[in-house]
C-alpha cells in the first residue's frame, strides 16, 4: 500500500487532481515514485508545465510528515485510494477522490446509505417533510449522508441522529473548519456517532468554488439521492445531475406548483426522478427493506479472499457461475457455496438460472477497479 504522505501532497497541488494522479501512479508504480521523480519524468508521463510547476514548488515546501501530523492534531483521520476502507460505493465513480480526511468514522453500515438534499431557504413543509423522511430511514438502519448547509442538510442530520440512526457529513471545507460556523456542534455529533469527511486539504476555507464538486461525494457515497425541497436554481439540483451520472437513483417529494421551493424538485419527477410520498417509496426502490438483516449477515459472515475475486468479476449485468468458477479460476464447489452466503450478506443477486449481479446495496470492503 502507497505511503499516505504521498497522496496528502498530491492532493494539496494544485492542477493534479484524480486522472493526473491516477496516471502517474500508472507510469511510476506508486505515489512516492511520482513524488520523487525528477521533471523531465513527470512530463513524460504527461504532466503539463503548469501542473509540474506546482508540484516543484509543492516538494520544496511542502513537510509531509508536518501535513500527517495537522491530519491528526484535527482529531481526523485518512483514507485514500489504497485503503482497506475506503468505501466501495465512492470509488466506483468517475473522478472518486484520491484522499479523503474523516473526522469520526465511516464503517460497513454506510454502505446503505442515501443522500437528503434541499434549498437552504428550507420551508415549513421542507422542514417537516425532510424530518420525517429522514427520520424514518435512519430507523430502519439506512445512513442519511448530507452536507451540513443550512436548511434541508441540517434538517436530514438533525433527524437522522435524533432516530438513533448514522448520518455522514460532506463538507467543502478542510475537515478542520465548519460551515456555516453555527453547525459546530451539529458537526460534532455527526462526528461522534457517523462520520464529517472532506477531500479538501487541511486548512481549506469554505470558498463558494468548493461546494459544487464536493455534490459528487455525497451523490457518490450514497445508493440514491433525495430533494425534499429544491427551488429553480439549486444547488441540490447539482447533486442530482451528479446521482444520475454515476448512475445513482434520484427521487424527489413533490410539493406545489405555486411554491418557488417546489419548482426544482416537481421539475425532477418530470424528468424522470421517482416521487417520494414516504420514506417506503426510497426502501423499496432501492431494495433496502432488510437492511439490519443483512447487515447482520455481514458481521457473522466476513469477507475472505474467495468473496473479494467472486465480486472483482461481477457487474450489473447478469454472469453465469460456470464463467465466474473461470475467471476467478476457482473450484465450481466454492464458487457456488461462496455465492451462496454471498446473496445472504446483501452482495449479489441471482437473476436467472445460475446467473449473478452485484446487489444494489453491496459497499464498503468489494472496491472494483
Amino acid at each position: 500500500m502507497d505511503d499516505p504522505r504521498y497522496f496528502v501532497g498530491f492532493n494539496i497541488v494544485r492542477g493534479i487532481g484524480p486522472s493526473r494522479l491516477q496516471a502517474l501512479l500508472d507510469h511510476f508504480g506508486n505515489a512516492e515514485k511520482a513524488w520523487d521523480a525528477p521533471s523531465r519524468q513527470l512530463q513524460k508521463a504527461g504532466l503539463d508545465r503548469r501542473s509540474l510547476a506546482n508540484l516543484e514548488s509543492a516538494r520544496a515546501s511542502l513537510d509531509l510528515d508536518r501535513e500527517l501530523e495537522r491530519v491528526t492534531e484535527a482529531g481526523a483521520t485518512l483514507l485514500t485510494w489504497d485503503s482497506p476502507g475506503y468505501p466501495a460505493l465512492l470509488r466506483q465513480i468517475p473522478s472518486s477522490p484520491p484522499v479523503l480526511y474523516v473526522k469520526g468514522e465511516l464503517t460497513g453500515e454506510d454502505a446503505w446509505a442515501v443522500a437528503i438534499v434541499g434549498t437552504r431557504r428550507v420551508s415549513a413543509y421542507g422542514r417537516e417533510v425532510t424530518r420525517q423522511l429522514a427520520g424514518a430511514l435512519a430507523r430502519s438502519g439506512v445512513t442519511v449522508v448530507s452536507g451540513l448547509a443550512r436548511g434541508i442538510d441540517a434538517e436530514a442530520h438533525r433527524a437522522a441522529l435524533e432516530a438513533g440512526g448514522r448520518t455522514v457529513a460532506v463538507l467543502g471545507c478542510g475537515v478542520d473548519r465548519t460551515y456555516p460556523p453555527e453547525h459546530r456542534q451539529l458537526a460534532s455529533e455527526i462526528a461522534a456517532s457517523g462520520a464529517v469527511v472532506s477531500d479538501y486539504p487541511m486548512g481549506t476555507a469554505p470558498e463558494g468554488g468548493n461546494f459544487p464538486p464536493r455534490n459528487r461525494i455525497i451523490s457518490g457515497l450514497s445508493l440514491g439521492v433525495l430533494v425534499t425541497e429544491a427551488g429553480r436554481a439549486s444547488g441540490a439540483l447539482i447533486t442530482a445531475d451528479y446521482a444520475a451520472e454515476q448512475g445513482r437513483d434520484v427521487f424527489a417529494v413533490p410539493g406545489s406548483v405555486l411554491a418557488r421551493g417546489s419548482v426544482g424538485t416537481n421539475r425532477l419527477i418530470q424528468d424522470g426522478a421517482k416521487a417520494v410520498l414516504c420514506a417506503e417509496d426510497v426502501l423499496e426502490e432501492l431494495n433496502l427493506g432488510m437492511v439490519a438483516e443483512q447487515a447482520e449477515a455481514r458481521d457473522v459472515l466476513p469477507a475472505d479472499e474467495t468473496e473479494a475475486a467472486l465480486f472483482a468479476h461481477l457487474s450489473a449485468e447478469p454472469t453465469h457461475v460456470d464463467e465466474l468458477q473461470r475467471l476467478a479460476a476457482l473450484p465450481i464447489a466454492q464458487v457456488t457455496s461462496t455465492l451462496a452466503l454471498m446473496e445472504l450478506k446483501g452482495m449479489v443477486r441471482q437473476v436467472g438460472t445460475m446467473r449473478y449481479v452485484i446487489a444494489r446495496e453491496a459497499g464498503v470492503g468489494y472496491a472494483v477497479d
